[in-house]
């Protein structure tokens, strides 16, 4: 029997979820630790291996956030910009957005160019938007930057010249150059050649500068994993939802920049509901995504780095990434976000964390500042968790709320709920009313850690009357790793190209190289799409491809009328190709695998303290405690449920009740009805409107 293992790095914890070749699982959660996030790592496989032989793992997927901590903490490795003659000082002036807060600061600094104005270089050549060479590259001007770069100590490279999406022979011919001095060069018509110069150059500097960081990071988790006994492959998730290679990973690391986010909406897909809002709260952070028709929603342009504003990205105050990813909207809103006081005495909530360490006060491990797990603690919602926690000390952290603002400790926790549950509802905000979408009509999925505990007061914001938390909430994001296919992305930019089946075949051709695969081979399938805007307009949109011009307008139409929200017809022009390559892995379930689905579980392995489910044979009973629900009065006796005590118990609960899982807690508010389904799934209806 062969088993595949997922592995998510938090914020506050490392989920680990092994399954087997029959589609059980089991699970095991264990702090983060950021100073060296392998360490962590390889304590959970360790502890989800449990007895096994560590043989028998085919393979193992991993979703990180390496790239998005090396990005915004700035601590890439230096790298040296290379672009045509002229054109220099294009990444050094930038782009950057006065947004709200800085339009009127009369100090306003920009932050730093992702590349020093010192490390830019020109080399002399010119090609045209149609490929055609204006100036043939002189060899001499690319030998002296080498030499330049090399006397600077600078190892990385990226280089992007002018319309080398149209014609790459100067950036290739360049980059053999750079390579006899240089260790790591990456040039841009190899890591996304698409229109929009700034951009491309961006994405190729960020790849750059996290690469190398990339192939340290997943050569050192190979040899910690072949010291367990374990040599399967180790692919990674990117941004868009697919499985690369970690050898693909490191050398487009810049596809990994969303990696971890986009597992947990992979879980959100499998949960059964065709349209659904996917809910993951974590210790950190928050983060929602809409899937239509099931599948989410996949944007070609993210910023990173930059400020956001009520849960979505500003464009123009980060660095643009043009990459495939799932397009979410995400705040500073977790477990561990602690609770202040602003100078004015009004109470706040994140987005400071205080992650693994020191943690919560109520983990015992030296923090005392009040977050939102404590106060969840105090409120009854919690009682347990990944670690053992302590009342005492959550109390004691609440306290130091309650007294200045004037209030009880279970009315100051309250209110850390309350702001914390809205600061989450202003990222399904921009994911739907901000875009027109009516989320009325939605199931919000929830899971992480922390995600099932609010989702049902967030979802009454918005008269969301379903909401559904799958089995294995707590590991959602590790697992649906697990049912992401393995696929690649490939894009090409060609203003109305006389021959589109061309293009799409050599980009198939390169997408299946890229996974080691064989167009012809069973299962692989190839997903082609276009961009299309009107002629004279900069924008355009993607669409699925179609020989046929008339049904490609028609659907370019279609799609120009719900973003825009207005009908417009014109004459259109064909900008990028675009292709996807994917293939189910070898160690999917037969039957598909849906990644939080059966309860078929060989186990519900956790860290020491958390709740425990039956033990077989036992006769499930469900326990009460107190917790504090406002329509209440206050503090109120609820019965507290694991999932197999509600099976016993009818498979439904009305609320107020709480059904506790190892990874997760689910509360369910006074008007709303919990249900068991057969995949032992919770589904909360709202039976008061």
């Amino acid at each position: 029997m062969g088993y595949a293992i997922g592995v998510d790095v938090g914020g506050t914890f490392t989920d680990v979820v092994l399954r087997g070749t029959s589609g059980a699982i089991s699970v095991a959660k264990c702090l983060s630790t950021h100073y060296d996030p392998i360490a962590g790592i390889v304590s959970g496989v360790t502890r989800v291996l449990g007895g096994r032989d560590p043989a028998q793992v085919t393979r193992v997927v991993h979703a990180t956030t390496l790239a998005t901590n090396a990005v915004l903490e700035r601590k890439g490795v230096r790298v040296a910009y290379v672009t045509t003659q002229g054109f220099r000082a294009a990444i050094p002036l930038g782009r950057y957005a006065r947004v709200e807060e800085d339009r009127y600061d009369l100090r306003f600094t920009p932050p730093p160019p992702p590349v020093a104005p010192g490390d830019c270089f020109e080399v002399v050549e010119r090609v045209s938007a149609r490929g055609a060479v204006l100036t043939p590259l002189d060899t001499g001007s690319v030998h002296r930057v080498a030499d330049a770069i090399a006397a600077r100590g600078i190892e990385s490279a990226a280089v992007c010249l002018l319309h080398s999406y149209a014609n790459p022979d100067h950036e290739r011919r360049v980059a053999r150059i750079l390579r006899a001095t240089i260790p790591a060069v990456v040039i841009s018509s190899e890591v996304w050649p698409e229109i929009r110069e700034y951009e491309r150059a961006t994405t190729a500097i960020m790849s750059a500068y996290i690469g190398p960081l990339m192939a340290s990071y997943l050569s050192r988790l190979r040899e910690r994993l072949a010291e367990l006994g374990i040599h399967a492959p180790v692919h990674v998730m990117e941004s868009s939802g697919g499985v690369i290679s970690a050898e693909l990973a490191a050398r487009r690391a810049v596809a990994t920049i969303e990696s971890g986010p986009a597992a947990g909406v992979l879980a959100a897909t499998g949960a059964g509901f065709a349209e659904a809002i996917s809910f993951d709260m974590g210790g950190t952070t928050a983060k929602t995504c809409v899937v239509r028709g099931g599948r989410p929603e996949i944007t070609h342009e993210f910023h990173v780095g930059g400020k956001g504003s009520f849960g979505g990205r500003r464009a123009g105050t980060g660095v643009p990434i043009k990459t495939p990813a799932i397009d979410l909207a995400e705040v500073g809103a977790g477990g561990g976000s602690v609770a202040w006081l602003d100078p004015a005495g009004a109470l706040r909530v994140g987005p400071r964390s205080a992650g693994s360490s020191p943690g919560p006060a109520c983990y015992g491990l030296g923090g005392s500042e009040p977050t939102v797990t404590d106060a969840n603690l105090v409120l009854g919602y919690l009682s347990s968790a990944s670690i053992p926690l302590s009342p005492p000390l959550a109390d004691k952290a609440l306290d130091r709320l309650a007294s200045p603002l004037g209030v009880t400790r279970e009315e100051a926790a309250y209110a850390v709920h309350e702001i914390v549950s809205a600061s989450m509802a202003s990222a399904v905000h921009v994911v739907t009313v901000q875009r027109g979408i009516d989320p009325r009509g939605f199931a919000l999925v929830a899971f992480g850690g922390a995600g099932p505990m609010h989702a049902a007061r967030v979802a009454e914001r918005f008269g969301i009357g379903t909401v559904a938390v799958p089995a294995h909430c707590g590991v959602a994001s590790a697992a649906g790793l697990l049912s992401g296919a393995l696929s690649t992305d490939r894009v090409l930019s060609r203003l109305d190209a006389p021959d589109p089946e061309a293009i799409f075949t050599s980009l198939a051709g390169d997408a299946a190289a890229d996974l080691g695969l064989s167009l012809s081979a069973p299962g692989v399938r190839v997903l082609r799409s276009v961009d299309v805007r009107f002629k004279g307009q900069s924008h355009d949109l993607t669409v699925e491809w179609s020989g046929d011009r008339d049904v490609l307008e028609s659907r370019f139409f279609r799609r120009y009328a719900e973003v825009y929200g207005i009908t417009q017809r014109g004459e259109v022009e064909l900008v990028s190709y675009r292709v996807r390559v994917t293939t189910p892995p070898d160690d999917a379930p037969p039957d598909g695998g849906a990644p939080l689905g059966a309860g078929a579980a060989e186990g519900r392995t956790a860290e020491s303290g958390a709740a425990r489910t039956a033990e077989p044979g036992a006769t499930p009973t469900a326990g009460t405690r107190k917790a504090y629900f406002p329509e209440c009065g206050g503090y109120t006796d609820v019965p507290v449920h694991t999932r197999d005590t509600l099976a016993g118990a009818g498979g439904r609960a009305d609320g107020p009740a709480i059904v506790e899982d190892p990874g997760s807690t689910i509360v369910i508010p006074p008007g709303w009805t919990a249900r068991l389904t057969p995949a032992q799934a919770v589904h909360l209806t709202r039976s008061i409107p």
